[in-house]
């Protein structure tokens, strides 16, 4: 296989923020511009108290006004700019990274198991944009001219300076004090809000268990818990971070008023003028204001860092996007080479030197005891879970050689937990193809046996099945789930207990469509517990303990002895019997 991978995860990362350096350097120029317009207050007041009243020369108030007025345009002009700019960088970050958050989303659990909704990522990048559009991302861009502004106080007199520097140390220490004191809390806030959405949609999903079996009332206790748990770690970095904006706000105003003493003492000492009193008043509230705009909004800054650390990581968990050598479409057979698989995240294999090969034309059953490793089987060959040790190879090729959306094109998977997307039958069938070509849909409905089932229905193919399929049975759901995996007339079709929904039609709907993918000469795998489910098979395999026990032709394994067998081949020969 030719493939040409692009960037790894964290040198895109590393690209898009340099791909963006152009707009900070911007972003930068405009705060120096306006940092340096926002000294027009203060050279006013000194030129009004020093010039315009000893003189009463009205012309010269007349100018000292107009060039007052356009400067503060200037700068109001500027500061729009530069909020747009931001805003427009959060915009461009989303845009760059919603599709991998997105895929990276859907991969996760392909690499580790998560315990939370899932959703976490998808809350960070609007976090971060929404910190990038409002306040708290113009302060830190105004920080650094702290120093710029305790300088000119200082050539207005040394004492104003110092009297300054003091009032910035002070703020400073503040803002110190809400990242040290704040970062704990924080995170827990964020851990416990996980883990409450997380259980508030499990049991969402839970309702008709919950309420018939009458455990809502305990579920409702156990939220309240967790919700009271979060309301606690938020309220602790609230209060820590609202208390300090309040000493904040009035040190900075007691400041203001000290400057304003220091330098009355000065104009009594002859050292200063009155111009000088209120223009470093202005002066020092302008320096001190952008600490004190940020301490207010570091509860949003640690959140936007915090989001952004996570999104880092998960894009690094997500698998790099390749440019691959499109191979032709499988036609021969599956070959599973001495597989090893353990669930995603953990240590323990669950199967272990899994080896077995099947030719076109095959319907091969497995079963086994539960808690066997059938499901984990099944989703090592569908390339759901990585393959700790071995390869599984469609036509020589291995699946690692496939892109990700072109290996689904000619696989059909059913998983034991049906889920449906929130949409249409026809939505759900063609899995959300681009085109919606009505042939292959009905094609695939026909295969399933659905199709008079979904004709029946006032809306046919163009009925909403509402989220998860809420407005279908669970057989419906079943069904129309098999049809989705029959879609495109796939090479490999897995079925992992297909027919745990199903009536007699149903079954005999499943046994036609098993017979149907045999006789295009494709490979149908199917994971059952109940013998109808194996009525199509012609070969049967046994899995006991994450090891296959027995493989081969369906009469001479059922079979058997129990020594060779076990019981679960022999629950299915006596189904079968029956």
């Amino acid at each position: 296989m030719l493939a040409v991978p692009k960037e790894p995860p964290q040198t895109f990362v590393s690209l898009m923020l340099s791909s963006l350096r152009k707009a900070f350097f911007s972003i930068a120029l405009a705060s120096a511009a306006i940092n340096v317009l926002a000294l027009t207050g203060s050279f006013f007041m000194l030129q009004v108290y020093d010039r315009v009243i000893p003189s009463h020369s009205l012309p010269t108030l007349s100018g000292l006004v107009i060039i007052v007025a356009t400067l503060f345009l200037f700068q109001g002009a500027l500061e729009l700019l530069r909020s747009m700019l931001l805003a427009r960088i959060g915009m461009s970050l989303d845009e760059r990274l919603n599709r991998k958050v997105f895929r990276s989303l859907l991969f996760l659990p392909t690499q580790k198991q998560t315990s939370d909704d899932g959703l976490q990522s998808v809350r960070d990048l609007e976090q971060i944009r929404t910190f990038l559009s409002g306040s708290g991302a113009t302060a830190l861009f105004d920080l650094p001219w702290v120093p710029f502004y305790l300088i000119l106080c200082s050539l207005f007199h040394v004492w104003i300076g110092v009297t300054a520097l003091c009032g910035a140390v002070l703020l400073v220490g503040i803002t110190l004090l809400a990242e040290i004191l704040s970062r704990r809390p924080a995170l827990e806030a964020a851990k416990s809000s996980a883990q409450r959405l997380g259980f508030a949609q499990a049991a969402r999903r839970n309702w008709e268990a919950a309420i018939s079996m009458g455990f809502a009332g305990r579920l409702t206790e156990k939220w309240v818990a967790m919700n009271d748990d979060y309301l606690k770690h938020q309220s602790a970095a609230g209060s820590i971070v609202g208390a300090l904006t309040i000493t904040a706000k009035i040190a900075r105003m007691m400041l203001q008023s000290a400057v304003l003493a220091v330098g009355a003492i000065l104009v009594i000492r002859q050292e200063a003028t009155g111009g000088i009193i209120i223009a470093s008043s202005i002066l020092v509230t302008r320096a001190l204001a952008p600490v004190e705009l940020a301490i207010g909004q570091w509860k949003g800054f640690i959140a936007a860092r915090q989001g952004w650390a996570r999104l880092a990581k998960l894009i690094d968990v997500a698998p790099v996007e390749q440019h691959v050598l499109t191979l032709p479409a499988p036609m021969q057979e599956l070959s599973v080479e001495n597989i090893s698989v353990a669930s995603p995240g953990g240590r323990d294999l669950i199967l272990r030197n899994v080896s077995f090969k099947i030719s076109a034309g095959t319907v091969l059953g497995v079963i086994g005891p539960s808690a066997s490793g059938k499901s984990s089987m099944a989703r090592a060959i569908t390339g759901l879970w990585p393959v700790a040790i071995g390869s599984v190879r469609l036509d020589k090729a291995a699946l690692s050689q496939w892109d990700s959306d072109e290996l689904g094109r000619h696989i059909g998977y059913l998983p034991q937990d049906v889920g449906l997307l929130e949409g249409s039958i026809a939505d759900n069938i063609s899995r959300f193809a681009r085109d919606m070509a009505p042939e292959p849909i009905i094609t695939a409905a026909r295969a399933a046996g659905v199709y008079d089932m979904i004709v029946k229905l006032p809306e046919g193919f163009d009925t909403v099945i509402g989220e998860s399929g809420s407005r279908l049975s669970a057989g419906q759901r079943q069904r129309i789930a098999l049809a989705r995996a029959l879609y495109g007339d796939p090479f490999l079709v897995v079925l992992d207990e297909p027919n745990s929904n199903l009536d007699a039609e149903g079954e005999a709907c499943l046994s036609a469509a098993l017979t149907g993918v045999r006789e295009r000469g494709g490979i149908a795998i199917v994971i059952a517990h109940r013998p109808s489910a194996l009525a199509a098979a012609d070969t049967v395999m046994i899995v006991a303990g994450g090891q296959v026990q027995a493989f081969g032709p369906k009469k001479e394994i059922l079979g058997l002895p129990p020594k060779h067998a076990g019981s679960a081949a022999l629950a299915i020969a006596g189904g079968e019997a029956r």
